[in-house]
């Protein structure tokens, strides 16, 4: 069982120093991964509900400092050496996705091979607006702009001819490290579950129950064989909320059985006496499962 660390980009890391300390300090205690959360913009008073909280409304308030995901794991990718460097998620359709296929391939080339691609569509309708994107067809967007990438990252020279994305004889380069990047798609309905097993390398349930969280991994293996996939080599990362306290091992075990391979913790349990935190829970759980 590997671990990760969510909203890695927030709270006291959105800050340099204590980004490189934190990411320094997670990969001493054994922490597999770091992965950001994305918003360009959180436009103030927003309707949109927020599918995360039972409140509709985002962790920390309208004005949390969240970095721009890709320029922070750059950042902390320079001050660290193996821990896997992770999107989870990065909101595709708002991106040109022959620019975001360059800034992805130079970051995974630059860190060694080491990063994970989270993909997600999009729930604030109102900073797709401040963006001048459209919110609807968002989903079948992402679909296309995940094909062109990795047709970019795949093929020299590389053409696309689709709805949203077209170009003729491109040549991307550098490339991704190992040809590739892997894309775990994020998500908590039926729709995500069914772009994963599809198209993804991986399915990251943003929430859930146990049970609720089982059926979407059998949506998803279900899918694959559909599509005719191996559903074994589509990665299941969970977050691990329950994964804490005396009861850590137990949570983890129950998540293992159900398929995931990756328990990712929230960042805020980290927030403080970081270093001795994340030391301790790799000491008290991290090396259960080594």
């Amino acid at each position: 069982m590997d671990f990760g660390i969510v909203f890695a980009n927030t709270g006291p890391f959105s800050q340099p120093d204590a980004a490189a300390s934190f990411a320094l300090a997670a990969e001493a205690a054994g922490f597999e991964s770091l992965w950001t959360v994305e918003h360009v913009v959180v436009p103030k008073g927003y309707e949109s509900t927020y599918p995360y909280d039972p409140s509709g409304r985002m962790p920390g308030g309208e004005d949390m400092a969240i970095p721009d995901p890709l320029i922070w794991l750059s950042y902390v990718a320079a001050a660290t050496s193996a821990i896997r460097l992770a999107t989870g998620i990065l909101i595709v359709p708002q991106r040109n996705p022959v620019v975001l296929a360059k800034e992805l391939a130079t970051l995974d080339m630059m860190s060694g091979g080491r990063l994970e691609l989270g993909i997600g569509v999009g729930w604030l309708e109102e900073e797709f607006d401040a963006i001048g994107v459209p919110f609807a067809g968002r989903g079948a967007r992402t679909d296309e702009y995940v094909a062109a990438m990795r047709a970019l990252w795949s093929e020299r020279p590389a053409s696309f001819h689709g709805e949203h994305v077209d170009f003729t004889d491109c040549i991307l380069l550098p490339a991704p490290a190992s040809g590739t990047i892997p894309i775990h798609v994020g998500g908590h309905t039926e729709v995500a579950a069914r772009r994963a097993g599809r198209l993804g390398d991986g399915f990251f349930p943003g929430k859930g129950s146990h049970e609720e969280i089982s059926h979407l991994f059998d949506v998803v293996r279900a899918t694959a064989e559909q599509h005719g996939r191996d559903p074994s080599t589509i990665e299941l990362p969970c977050a691990g909320r329950g994964a804490v306290g005396s009861r850590a091992a137990e949570e983890v075990e129950l998540l293992a059985a159900m398929g995931v391979d990756r328990v990712i913790l929230p960042g805020f349990l980290f927030w403080n006496d970081t270093d001795e935190a994340l030391a301790r829970y790799g000491d008290e759980v991290i090396s259960q499962f080594r």
